[in-house]
């Protein structure tokens, strides 16, 4: 019996060795298979916060691209100018003033005019020459009449050129793309504006002196008629009483 237990004892305790060394990996691989919820969740918030402040700063980006892209926009220059045609239509203007015949818009030449052929009739002016001063101051008159019939002539042909631009400005007011565009189509349409006020001043300046030129042909019209009569009336010497024969003997 001892012979047999001496024999068993050295296999079995073997056979334990074997199975703790063959265990003994298996207990090194599951320490480093263990699961930390705390650090898991940590390394989640971690990655969440990451992507968050991308996420902020691809819209930071986006909202400084939209603010330079309006930027640009509200830099960008009107596409259409109507300023090369409104100075034509008001140089047309100035054109037809500058053509006024005989007595015109200048300060000297009208004071000239107003000294020598219209106020007191000259008492030792001719007949003759009476006559020549009023066809004189008819001509002033129907000339003036005539340029301002010109001027109204010129400014009723350009309406149809102000209703076009205005037209296109307000067009390009309303699709303005930015803040410029619709400063620059405004600025415009006031400029248009200010065209038609000019052509307003320059016909009541055209008409005003027509008128002013016949009120004053009238004036002196009447001044003349009173030369003319006291000349009919005490032609040379005056009347002088005398003899008259009426039948000869």
């Amino acid at each position: 019996m001892k012979s047999v237990r001496h024999r068993i004892a050295p296999s079995s305790l073997a056979l334990v060795v074997a199975l703790a060394m063959s265990l003994s990996p298996l207990r090194a691989r599951a320490q480093f298979l263990v699961f930390d919820p705390s650090n898991y969740a940590q390394n989640v918030m971690t990655a969440a916060n990451t992507l968050q402040q991308i996420n902020n700063q691809i819209t930071g980006l986006q909202n400084q691209a939209r603010m330079l892209l309006n930027q640009a926009r509200n830099l960008a220059n009107l596409p259409y100018s109507s300023l090369q045609t409104i100075q034509q239509s008001i140089g047309e203007t100035q054109r037809l003033l500058g053509q006024a015949q005989r007595i015109a818009y200048d300060v000297q030449q009208i004071d000239q005019a107003f000294t020598t052929q219209y106020g007191v009739a000259n008492v030792s002016s001719t007949s003759a020459a009476l006559i020549d001063g009023a066809r004189q101051r008819w001509q002033n008159s129907l000339a003036a009449f005539q340029d301002s019939l010109r001027v109204q002539a010129g400014i009723v042909q350009g309406i149809e050129t102000a209703r076009s631009e205005a037209g296109a400005l307000v067009s390009s007011s309303q699709s303005a793309v930015g803040a410029l565009q619709a400063s620059q189509a405004g600025n415009q349409l006031l400029a248009l504006q200010s065209k038609q006020l000019a052509d307003v001043t320059a016909l009541l300046a055209s008409q005003g002196r027509a008128q002013s030129l016949e009120m004053a042909r009238n004036a002196e019209a009447q001044e003349q008629a009173r030369e003319q009569m006291r000349r009919f009336i005490a032609p040379g010497q005056g009347y002088q009483p005398g003899n008259v024969a009426m039948f000869h003997n």
